[in-house]
C-alpha cells in the first residue's frame, strides 16, 4: 500500500583535459553559442545528469549549422573531442549511450568527418597493451556494436585490426590466468575479462558477418581466414579447459558452434559434423583441413560430459531450426541432441550442472516446437505422445518436478508444457479430448496424491492445453480436493495457481460457450461455494492459506462475485459467528471484505452507509475469540489500495477500541500481524494528511474549492491529531508495572512506527509529533523497559528512545543521569548473566548524550579523562572511547584479581558483563568513520591483549573433560579455596584425547596417581575459605557460577574479537597503517580461535567461539591481502592433516561429537566465495568421505568418528546449499557401513550422521505422524537423484534378509537392518513410473518380505509398513494372496512363529492401506477382497488354540478385525460372507473369553492376544447394529445377530485391558446416540440394561482408567433414566449419588478422574435442583469449594478446563438467575473462579473460561432481544464483560451493599508483601538464571483497572446506608495501613530499584496503585454518605 520512493540515478561526470578545454576555447571567441561553446560549457559542469542535458542539445544545434560547415576546423576539433569522450566513459554510464544516441541522428554531411575522428580514438585503444586494460577496450568494441551507427562504421574501417586484437586479447588473458594460478581474486577477474572477449568476438562476426563473408574463403592465406581460424581454435581450447568457469565453457561452446557455421561449406553438411562429434563418431575423411587443425581435439578425444552440454546447447542456440532449412540432417541432429541430454541427465548432478541441463532440455523442446513447423512426418512421428523420446522426457519431467532446486523445476514446469503442445501439433487436425495420450496423461496425473507438487504444475499445463471443463467432466470435486489441501503451506501456492488457471480458463470457457450471463451461477457454484462453506468451517491453517494465496486472485478474476459473498454470509452470520476454533460466517465476512478492500474492489464507508455492514458487527469482529477474524476485521479498516484514502471518525473510534482489547497476545505472528497493520494505518493518515494540508494551501483555485465541500481539511487533520494523541495515551498507559512481555512488545512496536513515520521533515507540516506527547514520567517508564526479561523489549525500548533522544535527554536531570550510569557498571559485573545485557542497553543510550562525560564519567575515571574539544569529533565516539576505556580498566583490575582467585572472581565479579558492554558500545559505532584514528588504534590493542588474558584464566574450565559439574554443591568449607581449585583443575585435564580409545586407563590406579601428586602441592597463597560478597555475607560459589563465568567469558571474548576482525581494511597491505588493527593482530586472533575451537569441550563456549570466527573468515575472504586470503586454505589443510594422522598426543576432543572440531571445519568452508568452484568443499569433502569409510585398524577409529561428526556438521549446515548433494549418496553409505563397526564411538556418529542425511534428502519434518506422506518422494525420484544408492541398498538389503533366512531360528540380528527399512519406508511408488525406468523398485519386494522374519519385533514391524510403498495398489489383492499361502498349515512340520507374524503384519498394513485407496467402487477391488476373504479362510487354524503362540493368533484376529469393520460399513451380502461371519463366531466361541482364561498374566501375548478378541466381539457386535442387518430377516443376518457374547459379559472380564476397550466403545456408542449421528435402533439395543452393571461395578472399580471411562460413561448417560436405577440396583437415592461422585472428586489423585467426576456432581446438582428435589446446604458448599480448588493456579491445564466446563454449564441456572439460588458470598466465590480461570497464563484455558461469558451474553440477548450483545469475545474482552455483568446481576438481586466490599477486597488482593520480599530476596541467590516471575500473560493492573471502572459505575448508582459504614471503613484502615508499609518497603531499596530490584520494586508498584485505586474509591463511598447525611439534615 505504501509506495517506495525511487531512487535517484547517479551519473559520473566527464572531465576533459588542459589540451582539450583550450582548443575548445580557441573556437568560442565570439558572443553567439555554437558547438565548441556547447562542449566547453558541457565539460565545466560537474554533474553527469546536467551533461546528459547539455548532450541531448548538440544535435538540434549541428541540424541548424549550413551544409558547408562540415569543414568547418570547429566541427572537426568538436568531433574529435566527442569521440574521446565516447572511449573514456565507462559502458554502463547513461552519459555514453546518450551521447551515442544524439550522435545516431547526425546529418549525413557531418558523418564522413565523425567516422574518420572515431576510427582514429579506436586505433588509439586498440593499441592498449596492459591485459588488465583490455576490459575497457572489450567493453567499448560491445558499445559500438550496439545500436550506434558510427561506432559500426569505425569497426568496419579496422575490422582487421579489431579481429587481431580480439584474437590476441584470448591468448594474453588466458597466459595470464595460467600466471595467477591460485589467487582467486585476480583469476575471477581475468575469467571475466575472458568472457566478455568472446562474447564480443561472437558479437562481432554476427553483425559484421558481411565483412568475414564477403573474403573469407575465396582466400584461405587472407588475414580474416588466418584470425578467424584464430578464433575457432581459442574457442575450442576454451570449451575443453575445465579449470574456467563454467560460465566461459558454455560461452565457448555457443562460439565454437558460430564460428564453425560462419566459416563451414556446404552448409547443409554442418548438422552431420556437429552429430557426428556429439555421438563421438567423426570419419576425419570428408571434413575440411582447416577444421581439423584447428579443432582436431575434439575429433579425436573422447568428450566429457560437460563438454558434450555445452556443444549441445551451441547447437540449439546458434543453429536456425525454423523453416526446415538444414533438412534431414537437421532432423537428425535434434534427436541425436535429446539422446545425448537424455543420457546426461542421469550423470551430471552437481547443482550448477543440473540446472544448465534443465534448461538445455527446455530449449531443445522450444527448438522441436520451431522445427515442426516444417517438417517431414517421420519427425512428427518421432515426436509424438506415445513416441520414445517424448516418453523419456516425461520420465525426466517425473524425476525432477519436485527437485530441491528452483530453476530446475521452474524449467521441468517449461519442458512438459512445451512436450503437451509438442504433441497437439503432431496430432493437429484431429480431436484432442479423444486423444488417447492425453487421456491417459490426465489420469495419471489425477490418481497422483495432493502432497505431490510437481502434479500442480503439470495440471496447470494440461488445463492450458486442454481446458478445464475436459478436466471437470472427469472429477466435478477437483475444485474441494485442491481446496482441502490447502491447510499445509508448502502446498498453498501450488494449490491456488492450479486454481487460478482453473477458474480463469472456465470463465473464458463460459463467456465463448453462452451468450447471456446465465453461466455465473454455475461458475459460483463450482468455484465460490466450495470456498465461503471451508472459511466458514474449515481450521485455521486452511483458512489462512486460502485467504492469502486463493482468495486475492478470485475476486480479481471476478470482482462481482464479492456481492455474491456478501449476501449468503450476511444471511447466516448472526447464526454462525464462529468459535475458538473455526471463523463462521462472521469471520469469513471480515476476510473477505478485507481482501476487497486491500485490492480496490469495495469502499467501505459504501457499505458501512448502505447498511450491508454495521460497526457493531466490526466491533464484534475486532474482539473475536479466533485471533485470524480480529486481525481480518483490523486489516478491513487499515488496509486500502490508496495510500491517501482519509481515515473515517468511525475507523479511528474502532482503532481505539481494539487497542484497548487486544494488545496483549500472545501469539507472536497475531502480534505482528497486528503492528504491520497499524503501521499502515498511521502511514495512511501521514500521507493523506500531506494531501489535506496541500489541500488547504491550494484553496484559492476554484477547482478545488468545489471538491473539497466534501470533507474540512482542517476538521480532519484536528481528528487527526486528537487520535493520534489518544492511542498514544492508550499505549503509554498500558506500560504499567507488571503488563506482560506481549503488551510491552506491541506496545513499544507500534510506538516505533509512530515515531519513523510522524517524524519531522525538511517541507513537510507532520500532522503529529510523538516528541510533542513525551513527558519525564514517560521516558522513565522507557527507560525501565530496559529491565525486561526479554531482549526483544529492551531493543525496540531503545530503538524508541534513540529516536526521541534529544527530548528524552532534556527530561532527564543530571543526578538521574548519574545514577543510570551508577546502575549500569553495577549490573555489567553482576553475577546474574541477563543483567549484563540491560547494562549494555543502558550504556548505549547514554553514550548518546553530549554532556556524559561531565555528569558521570569524570568521578569515574581517575585522571579525567578528556578529549579535547574538537567540534568535529562526533558526541557518540568521544563518549564511546570514554566508556570502553573506563570499562577496560576495570575488567583489566578483575582479571588481575581472578588470576589470584577464579573462584572469587565467579562468586562477585564475572567478567563477562563488562567485555559484553565493550562489544555493544563498539557495535552501535559507525567504525568506517572514525576521527580519533591514534587513540582507537592504542584502544583496539589494549582490548586484544586483555582478551587474551581474560581466556587465559578461564579456558582451563572450558578445556576440561567433564566442564559442567567441577565443583560440588555442598563442598566441604574447610578445604582452602585455592586448593580446591587446583584440586578442580586436576580432576577435569582432558581424558578424550586420541590415546582415549586406544588405551584405557585403569581407573583406580590413576585416581590414586593423581590424588598423590595433589598430596604434595602446596598453595602458594592462602586464601580465605568463606568469599565474602559485596554485603559482607558468606557465599559459597557453586559449579553452576564458576562454570557460567568461564563460558560466558569466552563467548563475549570471541564475539569481542570477531567484531575487532572487523575494523581490517579489504586492501590491507603488509602493515596496515590506515586500519585501526593490523594484519599480524589478525593472525593472531585466527591462532587464538584455532586454539579454542579445537580444545574447548564446553558447547556454550565452542558454539560462541564459532561465531566470531565465521566473523573473522568472512573478513579474510574479502581480504586483498594474499597471505590473509590463503589463511582458512591452509587451516583446513592443517586440521585435516591432525585428523587424519590419530597422534597419540593431538589434543583434539573425540568425544561431545567432536567438539568444536566441526564448528571450525563448518566456518572455514561457509567462508568460501559462493560463485567459485567450491574446490575447498571438494577437497574436504573426498577426505571426510575416506575418513568415514570404515576400515578394520585401530589407528583408523579415531579418524574415522571425526570424519562422521563433521560429515553431519556439513550436511546440516544450510550455507553450504545445494554444493552438499552429489556427497549425499556416499554420505548414506558411510553411515550404514559405520552402524556396523564393533565400536561404539562409531556406531554412535554413524546415527547422527545418518539422522541428518535422512532430514537433509526428505526435509525437516513438521508432524508427529511417522506415516505420514510429506517428507517422502518417489523411488524413481530417490535414485535417480542418487543413483549409487540403488546397487549399494539392493546388496545391503539382500545380505540382511540372508542373514535372517538361516533355519536354524537361531537369534541373528543385523545391525543395517533398521536403517535400511528406515529409507525404504520414506519411499513409495507413483502412478507416472514408465517403463523407461531402468530403477525400478520391484527388485527389492522380495528382500523386504524376507526382512519380516526378523527375531525382532520391531524390525517386523518396520518391514510391514516398509513393503507397503513398494507394492502398487492394483498389485495388492495378488501380494497379500501370495503372503496368506505362504503361510503354514497347522500340519506343517516346521512352523516359525517370526516369519508367521512378519508375514501376517505385511498382509495387515497392505489390507490397510487398500482399503483406504479410493477404490472401493472399482469391480476388481469388489473381486479382490472377496478372493482374500476366501483365502483367509483357508488358515482360520492360526487365530483358534491349535496355533499356541499368542501373539501370531493377535495378528490374526486384527486382520480379520480390519475386514469385519470394513465389510460392516459396505453392508456385503453374499455366500462367502456367510461363511467369514460363521467362522468369526466360531473364533470367538472357542476363545478364551467364553471358555475362561488358563493363562496367567505373565504369558507373552496374553495380553495382546485379549485385546484384539475384545476388538473382534465390538467389531461384530457394531456390525449387528448396523441398519441393513436389523432389518434383514435372510439366514446371514441371523447368523451376525447372535453374536456368541454380550457387552455385559465383557464387563465382568478379570482383565482390565478387556473392560477399558469395551468401556472406550460403549462410551462412542453413547455419545453417537447423544449427537443423534445414529438414528435406528441397533446401538440403543446394545446399550439396554447396562446402567445396572455399570453403577454395580463403578463401586468396586479398582483400575483407573477403566474408573474413569465408567464415570465418563456415567456423565454422558441421561440421569432421568439412570438415577432410578442406581435406587434399585446400588440402593443409593440421588443425594446419596451425588455425596459419592463428590467426595471420589476430593479424594482421587488422578487429574482425570477428579475432573470427570466434577463434571458429573456438577451435572447432578443441576438437575436436581431443576426438578426441585433438595440438596443441604452442606453438600451445595462442598461442591462450590470443589469448584473453588479446582481453579486454583497450581492445577493442571486438564482440571481448569473442565471446572471451565462445569461453570459454563451452571452459568445460566446459578451465576447468572434472577434468584440467588446459592447465596451471594458462594455465587460471588463462583464468579471469582470465572474471573481468575479468564487470567490465566494457558491460552485454552482462558478461551474456556470466555465461553462462560458467551453463555451469560447469549442468555442476556435472548431475554432483553433486539440491543447488540458481545458474544463470541477474547479473553480481555470477556473479563470486562465479566465485572460489568456481575455489577448489574448485583442491582438484580438488589445485594449491592453486601457485594461491593467484596469486590474492594478483589481489588486490594491478599497481604502477602512481606512475605513476596522476603522469598525474592533469597531466591536471588540460589537460581543464577531465574528471571523472577516472567509474566506471560496475566497482568494484575488489568483486572484491577477493569473492576475499578465498573465499581465506579455501580457506586454513581448506588447510595450505602450508615449500617455499611463499618465494613467500609474496617477496609479503609486496611487499605491505609498496607499504603505505609509500601511506602516504607519503597524506601528500603537501593537507588535505581528497578534494575537491580526488579521483581521487588514491580511487585511494589502493583500494590500501590492497587491501594490507591480502593482508598479513591472507598473515599467516594464516604463522602457520598456524608453529603446523603447532610441531605437528610436538611
Amino acid at each position: 500500500m505504501v509506495l517506495k520512493k525511487k531512487k535517484e540515478i547517479e551519473v559520473d561526470a566527464f572531465f576533459l583535459d588542459g589540451q582539450q578545454l583550450e582548443k575548445l576555447r580557441t573556437f568560442t571567441e565570439s558572443e553567439e553559442q555554437n558547438l565548441a561553446s556547447l562542449l566547453l560549457h558541457c565539460a565545466q559542469l560537474s554533474n553527469g545528469i546536467q551533461q546528459i542535458q547539455c548532450i541531448k542539445q548538440i544535435m538540434p544545434l549541428v541540424k541548424k549549422m549550413d551544409q558547408n560547415s562540415a569543414c568547418d576546423p570547429m566541427v572537426k576539433a568538436c568531433l574529435d573531442i566527442l569521440g574521446e569522450i565516447y572511449f573514456s566513459l565507462g559502458m554502463k554510464n547513461p552519459l555514453k549511450k546518450v551521447l551515442a544516441s544524439s550522435l545516431n541522428g547526425l546529418p549525413e554531411q557531418f558523418m564522413t568527418e565523425a567516422v574518420q575522428s572515431f576510427v582514429c580514438c579506436l586505433g588509439e585503444e586498440l593499441k592498449t597493451a596492459d591485459i588488465y586494460l583490455y576490459r575497457k577496450v572489450l567493453d567499448n568494441l560491445a558499445s559500438c556494436m550496439e545500436d550506434f551507427s558510427i561506432g559500426k562504421a569505425s569497426i568496419k574501417n579496422l575490422f582487421k585490426e579489431v579481429l587481431q586484437f580480439l584474437q590476441k586479447s584470448l591468448l594474453d588473458i588466458q597466459e595470464e590466468n595460467r600466471k595467477n594460478n591460485g589467487n582467486r581474486i585476480v583469476q575471477t577477474q581475468l575469467m571475466h575479462d575472458l568472457l566478455v572477449a568472446i562474447k564480443v568476438s561472437m558479437m562481432l562476426v554476427q553483425k559484421l558477418q558481411e565483412n568475414v563473408q564477403g573474403s573469407l574463403w575465396k582466400n584461405p592465406d587472407s588475414f580474416i581466414w588466418q584470425s578467424m581460424c584464430g578464433l575457432l581454435k581459442s574457442s575450442t581450447n576454451f570449451l575443453m579447459d575445465e579449470t574456467l568457469l563454467q560460465t566461459v565453457q558454455t560461452t565457448s561452446g555457443l562460439a565454437f558452434i558460430l564460428f564453425t557455421k560462419t566459416m563451414y561449406e556446404p552448409p547443409e553438411e554442418l548438422p552431420s559434423l556437429v552429430s557426428d562429434l556429439l555421438l563421438g563418431s567423426v570419419k576425419h575423411t570428408g571434413i575440411p583441413a582447416w577444421f581439423v587443425s584447428n579443432c582436431g581435439i575434439l575429433c579425436t578425444e573422447e568428450l566429457s560430459d560437460l563438454v558434450l552440454l555445452f556443444l549441445c546447447h551451441g547447437a540449439l542456440a546458434m543453429l536456425e531450426w525454423k523453416n526446415g532449412s538444414m533438412g534431414e540432417n537437421g532432423e537428425k541432429l535434434l534427436l541425436d541432441i535429446a539422446s545425448v541430454l537424455l543420457s546426461l541427465s542421469s550423470k551430471l548432478k552437481e547443482s550448477s550442472m543440473a540446472t544448465s541441463l534443465s534448461r538445455i532440455l527446455a530449449i531443445w523442446t522450444n527448438s522441436a516446437l520451431d522445427a515442426l513447423v516444417s517438417c517431414s512426418p517421420n519427425l512428427k512421428i518421432s515426436l509424438n505422445g506415445n513416441s520414445d523420446i517424448t516418453g523419456k522426457m516425461l520420465e525426466y519431467v517425473y524425476t525432477h518436478w519436485e527437485d530441491p532446486l528452483d530453476a530446475v523445476r521452474h524449467q521441468t514446469k517449461l519442458i512438459f508444457k512445451n512436450l503437451l503442445w509438442i504433441h497437439r501439433t503432431t496430432i493437429s487436425g484431429s480431436d484432442e479430448k479423444s486423444d488417447l495420450f492425453f487421456a491417459g496423461l490426465t489420469r495419471s496425473l489425477l490418481s497422483l496424491e495432493w502432497h505431490v507438487k510437481g502434479k500442480y504444475a503439470s495440471l496447470v499445463c494440461l488445463v492450458e492445453c486442454l481446458g478445464t471443463e475436459n478436466i471437470l467432466q472427469l472429477d466435478r470435486t477437483i475444485p474441494v480436493q485442491i481446496l482441502d489441501v490447502m491447510n499445509d503451506q508448502s502446498l498453498a501456492p501450488y494449490a491456488s495457481d492450479l486454481l487460478e488457471t482453473m477458474f480463469i480458463n472456465h470463465k473464458v470457457h463460459f463467456i465463448s460457450s453462452f451468450q447471456e450471463s446465465t453461466w455465473i451461477d454455475q461458475w459460483h457454484d463450482t468455484w465460490v461455494s466450495p470456498l465461503l462453506l471451508i472459511l466458514c468451517e474449515g481450521n485455521h491453517d486452511q483458512t489462512t492459506y486460502i485467504i492469502d494465496y486463493y482468495l486475492p486472485k478470485l475476486l480479481k478474476c471476478s470482482p462481482d462475485s464479492l456481492n455474491y459473498m456478501i449476501k449468503i454470509l450476511q444471511a447466516s452470520a448472526d447464526a454462525n459467528l464462529g468459535s475458538r476454533s473455526t471463523r463462521g460466517a462472521l469471520g469469513a465476512l471480515m476476510a473477505c471484505l478485507r481482501t476487497a478492500r486491500a485490492h480496490g474492489h469495495l469502499e467501505l464507508s459504501n457499505i458501512m452507509r448502505g447498511g450491508l455492514l454495521s460497526s457493531e458487527c466490526i466491533k464484534q469482529g475486532l474482539v473475536h475469540q479466533h485471533n485470524q477474524v480480529c486481525i481480518d476485521a483490523l486489516g478491513l479498516l487499515c488496509e486500502t489500495l490508496r495510500s491517501t484514502e482519509i481515515v473515517s471518525v468511525e475507523e479511528m473510534q474502532l482503532i481505539q477500541f481494539f487497542i484497548t482489547y487486544n494488545l496483549n497476545s500472545q501469539s507472536p505472528s497475531v502480534r505482528q500481524q497486528m503492528c504491520s497493520l497499524l503501521r499502515k494505518l498511521f502511514c495512511r493518515i501521514q500521507e493523506s494528511s500531506q494531501v489535506l494540508y496541500k489541500l488547504e494551501q491550494n484553496k484559492t483555485k476554484q477547482e478545488l474549492l468545489e471538491d473539497s465541500t466534501k470533507w474540512d481539511p482542517v476538521g480532519i487533520l484536528q481528528q487527526y491529531k486528537v487520535f493520534m494523541s489518544s492511542v498514544c495515551d492508550r499505549l503509554f498507559e498500558a506500560l504499567f508495572p507488571g503488563s506482560s512481555h506481549a503488551t510491552r512488545f506491541s506496545t513499544l512496536t507500534i510506538l516505533g512506527s509512530v515515531a519513523e513515520i510522524f517524524s519531522a521533515q525538511k517541507g513537510q507540516t507532520q500532522v503529529f509529533q510523538l516528541t510533542q506527547e513525551i513527558d519525564s514520567t514517560r521516558v522513565q517508564t522507557l527507560i525501565q523497559c530496559f529491565a525486561s526479561t526479554f531482549e526483544e523489549v529492551k531493543v525496540l525500548a531503545f530503538e524508541l528512545l534513540i529516536k526521541l533522544r534529544d527530548v528524552a535527554f532534556n527530561l532527564q536531570d543530571s543526578e538521574n543521569l548519574e545514577l543510570l550510569f551508577q546502575a549500569a557498571m553495577d549490573l555489567s559485573t553482576s553475577t546474574r548473566p541477563y543483567d549484563c545485557v540491560t547494562a549494555s542497553y543502558l550504556l548505549n543510550f547514554l553514550v548518546h548524550h553530549e554532556e556524559l562525560q561531565c555528569i558521570c564519567l569524570g568521578k569515574w575515571i581517575e585522571h579525567n579523562f578528556q578529549i579535547d574539544e574538537d567540534r568535529s569529533i562526533s558526541t557518540v565516539e568521544k563518549n564511546t572511547l570514554a566508556v570502553i576505556k573506563l570499562l577496560l580498566a576495570n575488567v583489566e583490575e578483575e582479571i588481575f584479581q581472578a588470576k589470584k582467585s577464579l573462584l572469587q572472581a565467579a562468586a562477585s565479579f564475572p567478567m563477562y558483563g563488562r567485555v559484553h558492554c565493550i562489544t555493544g558500545v563498539l557495535q552501535q559505532l559507525p567504525l568506517n568513520n572514525l576521527t580519533l584514528i591514534t587513540e582507537w588504534k592504542q584502544m583496539v590493542a589494549r582490548l586484544i591483549l586483555m582478551s587474551y588474558e581474560l581466556s587465559g584464566v578461564v579456558s582451563p574450565v572450558v578445556q576440561s573433560s567433564s566442564p559442567e559439574g567441577l565443583i560440588p554443591m555442598d563442598s566441604d568449607s574447610g578445604v582452602e579455596t585455592a586448593d580446591r581449585l587446583q584440586m578442580i583443575l586436576h580432576e577435569i585435564q582432558p581424558q578424550d584425547t586420541n590415546d582415549y580409545f586406544i588405551q584405557a586407563k585403569i581407573l583406580k590406579e590413576y585416581c590414586k596417581v593423581e590424588s598423590e601428586k595433589l598430596v604434595d602441592h602446596k598453595p602458594t597463597e592462602n586464601i580465605c575459605t568463606e568469599i565474602r560478597g559485596k554485603e559482607r555475607q558468606t557465599c559459597d560459589v557453586t559449579a553452576q557460577m564458576v562454570l557460567v563465568c568461564c563460558w560466558r567469558s569466552m563467548k563475549e571474548i570471541s564475539l569481542l574479537l570477531g567484531t575487532l576482525c572487523k575494523l581490517l581494511p579489504s586492501q590491507a597491505a603488509s602493515e596496515s597503517s590506515d586500519g585501526l588493527i593490523t594484519v599480524e593482530q589478525v593472525k593472531n586472533i585466527g591462532d587464538y580461535f584455532k586454539h579454542h575451537l579445537l580444545q574447548s569441550r564446553h558447547r556454550g563456549a565452542f558454539e560462541l567461539a564459532y561465531a566470531g570466527f565465521v566473523q573473522l573468515t568472512e573478513t579474510l575472504s574479502r581480504c586483498n591481502n594474499e597471505s590473509l586470503r590463503r589463511m582458512p586454505e591452509q587451516w583446513l589443510c592443517h586440521v585435516l592433516g591432525e585428523i587424519k594422522s590419530c597422534d597419540p598426543s593431538s589434543k583434539l576432543c573425540a568425544t561431545r561429537r567432536s567438539a568444536g572440531i566441526p564448528f571450525y571445519i563448518q566456518a572455514l568452508l561457509a567462508s568460501e566465495p559462493k560463485k567459485g568452484k567450491a574446490d575447498l568443499l571438494k577437497m574436504t569433502m573426498k577426505e571426510l568421505i575416506s575418513l568415514a569409510a570404515p576400515l578394520n585398524e585401530s589407528s583408523s577409529i579415531i579418524p574415522q568418528v571425526h570424519a562422521l561428526n563433521i560429515l553431519r556438521a556439513l550436511f546440516r549446515d544450510t550455507r553450504l546449499g545445494e554444493n552438499i548433494m552429489p556427497y549425499v549418496s556416499d554420505g548414506i553409505q558411510a553411515a550404514i557401513l559405520g552402524f556396523m563397526s564393533p565400536v561404539w564411538a562409531v556406531r554412535n556418529s554413524s546415527t547422527l550422521l545418518f539422522s541428518a542425511l535422512i532430514t537433509r534428502i526428505f526435509g525437516v519434518k513438521r508432524g508427529k505422524d511417522e506415516n505420514s506422506k510429506k517428507n517422502r518422494m518417489t523411488g524413481r525420484e530417490f535414485f535417480s537423484r542418487f543413483p549409487s544408492l540403488y546397487p549399494f541398498l539392493l546388496k545391503q538389503l539382500e545380505v540382511v534378509a540372508n542373514t535372517l533366512d538361516s533355519e536354524t531360528e537361531e537369534l541373528k540380528l543385523h545391525p543395517s537392518l533398521f536403517l535400511l527399512l528406515l529409507i525404504l519406508g520414506k519411499l513409495y511408488p507413483s502412478p507416472m513410473d514408465g517403463t523407461y525406468s531402468a530403477l525400478s523398485m520391484a527388485p527389492f519386494v522380495p528382500f523386504i518380505i524376507r526382512c519380516g522374519h526378523s527375531p525382532v519385533y520391531r524390525s517386523r514391524e518396520m518391514s510391514g509398513r516398509a513393503l507397503v510403498p513398494f507394492v502398487m495398489v492394483n498389485e495388492v489383492p495378488q501380494t497379500v494372496l501370495s503372503l496368506l499361502k505362504g503361510l503354514p498349515d497347522c500340519t506343517s512340520p516346521c512352523i516359525r512363529q517370526n516369519a508367521i507374524h512378519g508375514t501376517l503384519l505385511q498382509v495387515f498394513h497392505l489390507l490397510q492401506s487398500y482399503l483406504e485407496s479410493k477404490q472401493h467402487i472399482n469391480s476388481d477391488f469388489q473381486e479382490g477382497l472377496s478372493d482374500i476373504i476366501t483365502c483367509i479362510g483357508t488358515k482360520l487354524w492360526l487365530a483358534k488354540r491349535p496355533n499356541p503362540c499368542l501373539v501370531t493368533r493377535a495378528a490374526y484376529i486384527d486382520v480379520l478385525v480390519m475386514l469385519s469393520t470394513q465389510l460392516g460399513k459396505f453392508q456385503r451380502r453374499g455366500t462367502q460372507l456367510f461363511g467369514f461371519w460363521e467362522e468369526v463366531n466360531t473364533i470367538i466361541s472357542e476363545s478364551e473369553l467364553m471358555t475362561g482364561i488358563l493363562y496367567s498374566s505373565a504369558v507373552p501375548g496374553l495380553t495382546q492376544y485379549l485385546q484384539s478378541i475384545t476388538k473382534l466381539v465390538i467389531s461384530v457386535l457394531s456390525v449387528t447394529a448396523g441398519p441393513g442387518i436389523q432389518s434383514s430377516r435372510s439366514p446371514l443376518a441371523e447368523s451376525i445377530a447372535k453374536p456368541p457374547l454380550s457387552v455385559v459379559s465383557l464387563l465382568h472380564c478379570e482383565f482390565h485391558e478387556v473392560r477399558l476397550l469395551v468401556l472406550e466403545a460403549v462410551l462412542l456408542w453413547l455419545k453417537q446416540i447423544n449427537s443423534k449421528q445414529i438414528t435406528e435402533k441397533g446401538v440403543p439395543c446394545l446399550l439396554s440394561d447396562l446402567e445396572d452393571t455399570l453403577l454395580t461395578i463403578a463401586l468396586r472399580e479398582k483400575n483407573l482408567q477403566c474408573f474413569c471411562k465408567m464415570l465418563e460413561i456415567l456423565y454422558n448417560m441421561d440421569l432421568r433414566s439412570m438415577l432410578p436405577k442406581a435406587e434399585c440396583s446400588i440402593r443409593m437415592n440421588p443425594n446419596d449419588l451425588l455425596i459419592w461422585s463428590l467426595n471420589v472428586a476430593d479424594i482421587s489423585n488422578s487429574t482425570e478422574i477428579q475432573s470427570i467426576a466434577l463434571k458429573f456432581a456438577s451435572k447432578l446438582v443441576v438437575h436436581l435442583l431443576q426438578n426441585h428435589q433438595q440438596i443441604s446446604e452442606e453438600v451445595l458448599k462442598k461442591w462450590v469449594q470443589l469448584i473453588v480448588y479446582s481453579c486454583g493456579d497450581e492445577q493442571q491445564t486438564e482440571m481448569l478446563l473442565s471446572a471451565a466446563e462445569v461453570l459454563k454449564s451452571v452459568t445460566s441456572f446459578f451465576l447468572i438467575n434472577e434468584k440467588l439460588i446459592l447465596g451471594l458470598s458462594d455465587t460471588l466465590a463462583v464468579w471469582k473462579c470465572v474471573v481468575l480461570l479468564l487470567q490465566n497464563e494457558d491460552l485454552v484455558v482462558r478461551d474456556a473460561a470466555a465461553e462462560v461469558i458467551q453463555m451469560a451474553q447469549s442468555q442476556r440477548k435472548n431475554s432483553k432481544g433486539t440491543e447488540f450483545a458481545f458474544r463470541i469475545v477474547n479473553a480481555p474482552m470477556a473479563l470486562d464483560l465479566a465485572f460489568g455483568i456481575l455489577c448489574e446481576l448485583l442491582q438484580l438481586w438488589g445485594e449491592i451493599h453486601a457485594g461491593i466490599p467484596i469486590l474492594l477486597e478483589w481489588l486490594l488482593g491478599d497481604n502477602d508483601l512481606k512475605r513476596d520480599m522476603e522469598t525474592s530476596a533469597l531466591e536471588d541467590d540460589d537460581y543464577l538464571f531465574d528471571k523472577g516471575e516472567v509474566n506471560f500473560w496475566a497482568e494484575k493492573l488489568t483486572n484491577v483497572r477493569q473492576l475499578s471502572k465498573h465499581l465506579l459505575r455501580l457506586i454513581s448508582m448506588t447510595h450505602l446506608t450508615s449500617a455499611d459504614q463499618g465494613e467500609l471503613n474496617q477496609l479503609s484502615r486496611t487499605a491505609l495501613e498496607r499504603a505505609q508499609l509500601v511506602v516504607r518497603l519503597l524506601g528500603a531499596l537501593p537507588p535505581t530499584p528497578e534494575f537491580s530490584r526488579t521483581v521487588e520494586f514491580t511487585r511494589l508498584a502493583i500494590q500501590n496503585e492497587r491501594i490507591s485505586i480502593c482508598l479513591k474509591i472507598l473515599n467516594l463511598l464516604k463522602s457520598d454518605d456524608i453529603s446523603k447525611n447532610k441531605n437528610l439534615e436538611k
